[in-house]
């Protein structure tokens, strides 16, 4: 079912223009209203908000396969985040009144879409609870459990983040220094390596363990 689902998404959105943006280049804005659906080709897209203190939070990440925001076309509802190219990306931008025929003409689809939508709020809701009552190192380490899940090979033990320090930090709201020190201390427990090429998850297993017994 999956594989037809994403063939169908595929094929809907194949008919409209291929478009590529550079790393850091925003495609909405907080309080605009997004005049396309844009489908994600390849690479990866951040919806973030920026706090009062000026600082980026990040509130989910995006990978190929997806299309957003669709919040404001369903509901019609202000849109409140930015959302930009975390790598390069490629992507195709429809129309909303064409996508959410689409949806409603294929309920597989919009059935697939609420599946991924309960998928994103599991995944928001464990973050939630490591925000009010986690430590500094809870909410770190369950960020870069978070991105080897998703990002990931199925399967691995080891992963190398594609997030910097600075990164995690809008993650996990936490500062640069924070962010730095916990590093560190994962470190001298060969949890982790850092070296130039970045951060690098030596055992996921016991990282579980790590974040468990941090709770």
């Amino acid at each position: 079912m999956a594989v037809v689902v994403e063939e169908k998404v595929k094929q809907f959105f194949s008919a409209y223009r291929l478009r590529e943006y550079n790393k850091g280049q925003i495609l909405v804005f907080a309080g605009d209203e997004p005049p396309k659906v844009i489908y994600l080709v390849k690479g990866q897209i951040r919806q973030y908000d920026i706090s009062y203190r000026g600082d980026e939070v990040v509130v989910n990440i995006f990978k190929p396969g997806a299309f957003l925001p669709m919040l404001s076309h369903l509901t019609h509802l202000p849109n409140k985040f930015f959302f930009d190219a975390a790598t390069d990306i490629e992507v195709r931008e429809a129309p909303p009144a064409a996508v959410i025929e689409f949806l409603q003409q294929n309920p597989e689809v919009a059935l697939d879409l609420l599946r991924r939508l309960y998928i994103g709020v599991d995944g928001l809701l464990q973050r939630m609870s490591h925000l009010m009552a986690g430590s500094a190192k809870s909410r770190l380490v369950f960020e870069m459990l978070l991105e080897s899940r998703r990002f990931g090979p199925k399967g691995a033990k080891s992963y190398r983040l594609n997030l910097n320090e600075t990164e995690l930090g809008a993650h996990s709201g936490l500062s640069r220094e924070t962010v730095n020190r916990e590093l560190h201390k994962l470190k001298a427990k060969e949890l982790i390596e850092i070296d130039q090429k970045g951060i690098m998850i030596v055992d996921l297993p016991l990282l579980e363990q790590e974040l468990g017994q941090s709770l």
